[in-house]
């Protein structure tokens, strides 16, 4: 029996068994059956036995795999990290030396910087940059998959003068590392890339603020660039957060992590939790001024799942106090309609995102009674009949109080359509990460929830990480439609990451997530953040305050939730 008949693959694509001689990269697999896959645009990378690799994963034994295209979250991400390679080595061409810092995600782009001791960014640098990517995109160059003794990988990086990468793999004591070769540079990514520079032809390169914004492919229709939209509350928020980082040498995980061996990580700790309650102060002392001018009388606090929400408002509230004025809180869960006149979603079910689950009418009525000084009886949900009750609970506004209110609709005009704003005071909350792998690997906002969401829905909820992952997208679905379209109404914005956090939660996560089956396809999510976390040397706990907003989800808390 020849080996042809021996050893075969599932393709999720076509529902087949293809036969393999064995020793083929799946790119070769692709291009054999590419007319027959049903794909936007080309394949980027690919699932095999659901986790994410390259298309030059070599095939010796039976798979199970599924091509993936860049409408999907791993194939964007594939395209993005291949992008930046490409802005790596076109930097590299025209300005060796020059030391590129991709920050973070922002304005439907990634904002980046070249650290130097002269800036030599200008719109005219930018713009050979560009040209330069388009060059190196038209060539249609291989990138490389390489894996080598980590002690030989980090010596290539020193010659290149990537001090971030030698600093990140001498911390965490790996025997082998991947890298990619494009060229003549050598660079590593925090998952794989594209095959060649020539899938990457649509792109842009614009000045941003005091740097560049790398744009990809529109999410929507992927054969256009990603359009700018301006964020600049947004872009200050994580930009504050950065200065303080580079003030305290902490900047990416190496750094942390030498931070952690070194017994520096109380220190870091006291630091970091110093800094937010600094900004609950700011905050706090700018609603008081406003409150003594005759406004802000309602203070409306919002952000996405898991970015510390219930205790932003706990300790914001605490400040205010100190400042003599005393929060009355509105549950805006109260305010359900009763459960026949609840929204549904595109698959039929009860969307208690939406805002229109909420009452408006009642609520503004309710607030606009209640600023007028009269006193007002307020509703109660009952979750098991949903229906909406009255149970005696009244509230007034004395002298010197002020009304609080949490929830994901805060910044949303619509919520409090009748109140003046002049009235309200908004904050926006979210875990806007600022720590960046290296110089090249920003760490997602939204992995940073989703990794706090995980230890809290199990910790709390008895829930599976796997279902955590499962109803994950349908959450960010929701974000994306009733909350960020609104931070930058903000008064004010409070970054709830810590910068110790990740090297706190990994061994509350790893365990939870190494539950996941890898028969699932949330295993490909799960496998993901596990390399993730593997980057980070743990710390221990103790030292971290019960009033921290880590303890929201971590446990341990002074605050009743």
């Amino acid at each position: 029996m020849k080996k042809y008949d021996e050893l075969k693959v599932y393709c999720k694509n076509t529902n087949e068994y293809l036969g393999i001689d064995g020793g083929e990269t799946l790119i070769e697999l692709y291009e054999s059956i590419k007319p027959r896959l049903d794909l936007t645009g080309d394949a980027v990378c690919v699932l095999v036995n659901n986790k994410v690799e390259d298309l030059h994963y070599p095939v010796f034994a039976p798979k199970h795999i599924e091509f993936i295209d860049i409408i999907s979250n791993d194939g964007y991400r594939a395209y993005t990290r291949s992008l930046c390679m490409v802005l790596y080595k076109a930097l590299n061409d025209l300005y060796p030396g020059k030391r590129l810092c991709i920050q973070h995600s922002i304005s439907n782009g990634h904002y980046c910087q070249i650290k130097h001791e002269e800036s030599i960014l200008s719109p005219e640098v930018i713009e050979q940059l560009k040209q330069r990517m388009t060059e190196i995109i038209e060539a249609d160059l291989p990138f490389k998959r390489r894996e080598r003794l980590t002690a030989d990988v980090i010596e290539m990086f020193r010659k290149q003068g990537l001090k971030d990468k030698v600093r990140l793999h001498e911390s965490i004591n790996q025997l082998y590392t991947v890298y990619y070769k494009l060229d003549d540079i050598v660079d590593s990514f925090y998952g794989p890339l594209v095959p060649s520079t020539g899938m990457l032809k649509v792109f842009d390169l614009i000045p941003y603020q005091e740097g560049m914004l790398l744009l990809g492919p529109d999410r929507k229709d992927i054969t256009q660039v990603a359009k700018c939209v301006p964020q600049p509350k947004l872009f200050k928020a994580f930009t504050e957060y950065i200065h303080f980082n580079d003030i305290i040498r902490v900047g990416d995980v190496g750094e942390l992590n030498n931070a952690v061996h070194s017994g520096y990580a109380a220190l870091l700790i006291n630091v970091v939790e110093a800094l937010h309650n600094k900004y609950f102060i700011q905050i706090a002392d700018e609603i008081t001024r406003r409150y003594h001018q005759g406004g802000a009388r309602v203070v409306l606090i919002a952000g996405p799942s898991s970015s510390g929400k219930t205790t932003s408002s706990k300790r914001l509230a605490i400040q205010l106090m100190t400042n003599y004025i005393v929060p009355k809180v509105i549950e805006l869960d109260n305010y359900f309609v009763n459960r026949d006149r609840t929204p549904r979603d595109e698959k039929g079910d009860y969307d208690y995102e939406s805002l229109y689950a909420l009452d408006l009418e009642q609520l503004n009525k309710d607030i606009t009674d209640l600023l007028a000084g009269k006193e007002v009886l307020m509703p109660t949900y009952n979750f098991k009949t949903g229906q909406r009750e009255y149970l005696g609970n009244k509230i007034k506004l004395e002298s010197g109080d002020i009304l609080l209110m949490e929830g994901i609709h805060g910044l949303n005009p619509e919520l409090t359509r009748n109140i003046p704003d002049e009235q309200k005071f908004r904050v926006f909350v979210s875990a806007l990460t600022t720590l960046n792998i290296d110089d090249h690997n920003w760490i997602g906002t939204y992995d940073n929830r989703l990794l706090r969401r995980i230890i809290r829905d199990h910790q709390y909820r008895g829930c599976a990480a796997l279902d955590t992952i499962k109803r994950w997208p349908s959450v960010r679905r929701g974000e994306d439609k009733w909350i960020m379209p609104f931070h930058e109404n903000a008064d004010a914005m409070f970054n709830s990451s810590l910068l110790f956090e990740i090297s706190a939660i990994k061994n509350y996560a790893l365990p939870i997530l190494q539950q996941v089956p890898n028969n699932t396809p949330e295993y490909a999510v799960a496998s993901r953040l596990i390399k993730f976390l593997n980057y980070f040397e743990p710390l221990d706990e103790k030292d971290i305050p019960s009033t921290s907003l880590l303890r929201e989800f971590l446990g341990g808390s002074s605050f009743h939730y």
